[in-house]
């Protein structure tokens, strides 16, 4: 039985058709996957059912009734909800205060509170209603957002890339959720670039590519990489890493410890770490632990005694960013449109803001344009960044062609040590692999890499060693090679070391 059909769909905006002639289906109580790579039109599909645009052609059916929500508050009031890649919670509210606000007719908080404790209990989703969601974890914040879905009695759930931001443990919880609700009669719409996750999950998956429908499959049976090249249209090329011995000690932190810079950040705590030439150390953690200001500590936006960070042998915990880039350490945040690159300015520009020390964009004080141009032009082109020019504004870009600029700009600057969070976040898994192999290209050149994501499979496909990020504290480094799922979710818990090591025996 359906509950959701779409037939001939098309949604254009200027120079581009995000959807054309777009028809799916989707069963009531069907797990359905939707898989494409970074501009297929995922977004621009589940916008449209979501009521945040309006298709230009085609029809929607909901239940059997034509379905053509002009605003979200009319999707949820049809019975479809979803839960966004990026949270939209308050911090300083609690988490019933939080619920409260995404409801219409929100009850006495009392009544929400104890709505959440059942439906918490209900789904397996341990959640305090009066805790304030700044302290709370990211797989506890995603919790937030999917109960106050659910007490909407949604008949259909979208989800966007979920798990981005879970443990394996959490993932687990997850999908035990989302299996409970589809016995019960939900659908999900399920997004997410881990086809693996997809696999084990999902009864169907849709393919989109360039905007269009080009297949269906079962995940169940239809291997990771068969989806993949389904998805690009090409066969995928698997990244390789060498194996010449590594090089002298590139970067060493001693004791690295710095206070949170707001009230809801977390503050780094005594961390010791050597990263030789040629490595690649990946660094773990749920959102939250630390990532962001480790990166700060490194990159130089976040100033520590000297000697607590060494950059060939040379203290420069107390130096910028820019006297730490021309040294030859580079890096690029998580978060790709604000911080690592600025939204209304150029991407021959947001070239310059970060690489005129080492590519010599200057010159007695006066731009060189053309050279930065030039520059911007050979991200653009050896990164497969798909944007008009180099003079479109950055915050033209989808994330995924925004993430490979950033990405490439610091790679390309041949950096002696290079700092990445999040390299290939919502990226597509052609872009991701070629920005892996990237990565390890510049490690086989001699550089130190130190890459902090949330996605697992990505550290033990590049990393030389692992180490996990628990409440700003760091564990001791382990060799990639060989670590279980059950080793690596007992790290990132904040597992000591002995208790890593019983795990072992």
């Amino acid at each position: 039985m359906s509950l959701l059909t779409i037939e001939n769909l098309t949604k254009a905006y200027p120079g581009v058709v995000a959807n054309r002639d777009v028809s799916l289906e989707i069963g009531v109580g069907e797990i359905h996957a939707l898989l494409g790579e970074n501009g297929a039109g995922k977004s621009t599909l589940v916008k449209a059912i979501y009521g945040l645009v309006k298709p230009d052609t085609g029809t929607m059916t909901l239940n059997g009734a034509a379905f053509t929500p002009a605003e979200p508050r009319a999707a949820r009031a049809a019975g479809v909800a979803m839960v966004f890649q990026h949270f939209s919670l308050f911090d300083a509210l609690s988490v019933a205060e939080n619920i409260s606000l995404g409801l219409e007719n929100p009850p006495p908080q009392a009544e929400v509170a104890a709505s959440v404790r059942r439906v918490s209990d209900q789904y397996g989703l341990p959640l305090d209603p009066d805790r304030t969601v700044g302290d709370l974890s990211a797989g506890e914040r995603q919790r937030v957002e999917i109960i106050r879905c659910l007490l909407q009695d949604p008949k259909l759930l979208i989800m966007d890339e979920p798990t981005s931001v879970l443990t394996p443990q959490e993932v687990e919880i997850l999908f035990e959720t989302l299996r409970k609700l589809a016995s019960e009669g939900t659908s999900i719409l399920y997004i997410s670039h881990k086809l693996e996750e997809i696999r084990s999950l999902c009864d169907n998956a849709t393919v989109l590519r360039l905007g269009q429908v080009v297949g269906e499959c079962d995940p169940r049976t239809t291997s990771a990489r068969d989806m993949a090249e389904l998805m690009v249209g090409v066969a995928l090329h698997v990244p390789e890493k060498s194996d010449k011995p590594l090089g002298d000690v590139a970067l060493k932190l001693a004791g690295l410890s710095a206070k949170a810079p707001h009230q809801f950040g977390t503050t780094l705590r005594d961390i010791s770490l050597e990263v030789r030439k040629g490595e690649v150390l990946g660094i773990g953690g749920v959102a939250g632990n630390g990532q962001d200001e480790l990166v700060a500590a490194l990159s130089g936006e976040i100033k520590t005694p000297a000697n607590m960070v060494h950059l060939l042998g040379q203290p420069i915990g107390n130096l910028s960013p820019n006297a730490r880039r021309a040294l030859g350490l580079c890096a690029a945040p998580e978060e790709r449109n604000g911080h690592a690159a600025a939204p209304d300015m150029s991407l021959v520009e947001n070239a310059l803001l970060t690489a005129a020390t080492r590519k010599n964009l200057t010159q007695r004080g006066f731009l060189q344009w053309d050279k930065t141009r030039a520059f911007a032009d050979e991200i653009i082109e050896k990164f497969d960044v798909r944007t008009p020019s180099s003079n479109s504004a950055a915050r033209s870009l989808s994330g995924g062609n925004l993430q490979k600029f950033v990405i490439g700009r610091e790679i390309m600057q041949d950096p002696e040590v290079l700092i990445i969070n999040q390299p290939t976040w919502g990226v597509d898994a052609s872009a991701a692999a070629s920005i892996r192999q990237a990565i390890l290209n510049l490690a086989n050149e001699g550089a130190a890499v130190i890459v902090i994501s949330q996605d697992l499979d990505e550290l033990m496909e590049i990393s030389d060693r692992f180490a996990a990020l628990n409440e700003g504290r760091l564990s001791d480094p382990r060799p990639a090679k060989g670590l279980t799922i059950d080793e690596i979710g007992l790290m990132l818990g904040g597992a000591h070391d002995m208790e890593v090591a019983h795990v072992d025996a």
